[in-house]
């Protein structure tokens, strides 16, 4: 768990703001974008907890003189603000455990079925179908990026965008491999069946300066955009492919309506990517240094969701189960998401 720096973050502001002042700023409009948004947000909350406090300073003081005085009506006063006090911070309590650079960002999310062929693809699909439900419920924004349907049922793969305030922070513990237990739809004796797939979370990163890369160091393919989407896509090659060669990471975007929108989307997937692979690199030898051991093995699941016999969804790291599988699965994650936070 860690606490965000109120100071620290007021200074982070401070020169996000000197950088919106210089000139050029807006000849990148979607980079620019988003510097505002993280303006917008961090203003929003050094004001909310800069006021908050100033709101226990005065009923500190008020609590004091309500002692003094032996005031009971200005002690029922106290009372009152101390309540609405708590209202407000437990709206606003995750924010303190938004402390990572890129907490504040939007996410790039990709679900890949795994392990349980059919099946397996059809729970990818109900992920896919949970996280876009709780965005919807949280207000946020989805756009889908790139997606592979099964050939019979489901989903190979699906990666799509999630926006809004600390959409990223709130989410990112769901990366990791979740596992189903049910009755299998597809199998003609309806036998037990256990279905594997694993959801990644990345920053949306649109700073060019934050990771190089290197014209020499990608390889850029066009295709034909598999999927739905009109005459426009399956006729032109609009779809769009981007290797970078000295890691082997592979991105793809076929769901924007031109070429140039999905190479663009493209590339902030893969220059998130490269943050996360560079900080993953740099934890593995912080651990390294100080002797640590930790195993990233694909069997490792975060989370359960049971079906049958019984029904419960629990997350492995935290010990939270709840027996309302299917508010789970139509988007009401909240409790695992909060949990994980506290954690």
């Amino acid at each position: 768990m860690t606490v965000f720096d109120l100071v620290e973050l007021e200074k982070k502001v401070a020169d996000l703001q000197e950088e919106s002042s210089k000139e050029g700023f807006w000849n990148d409009p979607k980079t620019a974008g988003g510097i505002m948004q993280e303006i917008e947000g961090g203003r929003e909350t050094v004001a909310f907890w800069s006021n908050l406090q100033g709101e226990i300073e005065s009923l500190e003081e008020m609590a004091a003189l309500a002692e003094s005085e032996d005031d009971e009506s200005l002690e029922r006063e106290v009372e009152l603000g101390v309540i609405e006090i708590e209202k407000k911070f437990l709206k606003n309590e995750f924010q303190i455990y938004m402390s990572g650079k890129y907490d504040s960002a939007n996410a790039i999310m990709t679900i890949r079925a795994g392990a349980g062929g059919v099946d397996a693809q059809d729970w990818a699909e109900m992920l896919l179908r949970m996280y876009l439900r709780y965005a919807e419920r949280k207000g946020y924004k989805t756009q889908m990026i790139q997606d592979s349907r099964g050939e019979e049922a489901g989903i190979k793969s699906a990666t799509f965008n999630i926006s809004g305030k600390y959409v990223y922070g709130y989410l990112k513990h769901e990366a990791g491999v979740h596992r189903l237990v049910r009755l299998s739809p597809f199998n003609a004796d309806n036998l037990r069946q256990t279905s594997f797939a694993s959801v990644e979370v990345l920053p949306e990163i649109v700073d060019n300066s934050e990771v190089e890369i290197k014209d020499e160091e990608i390889r850029i393919d066009t295709y034909r955009s598999s999927g739905a989407g009109g005459q426009h896509v399956n006729k032109t090659d609009s779809a769009v492919r981007i290797t970078h060669i000295p890691t082997g990471i592979v991105v793809a975007c076929q769901n924007e309506r031109s070429q140039m929108q999905n190479k663009e989307e493209a590339m902030n997937m893969l220059r998130s990517k490269l943050y996360t692979l560079k900080r993953e690199e740099e934890e593995k030898h912080k651990m390294e240094l100080r002797g640590e051991h930790k195993s990233a093995e694909w069997g490792n699941q975060i989370r359960s969701y049971v079906l049958h016999p019984y029904k419960m969804v629990k997350d492995h790291r935290t010990k939270l189960e709840t027996a309302n599988a299917e508010g789970v699965l139509d988007g009401d994650i909240d409790d695992f998401i909060e949990e994980r936070l506290r954690g």
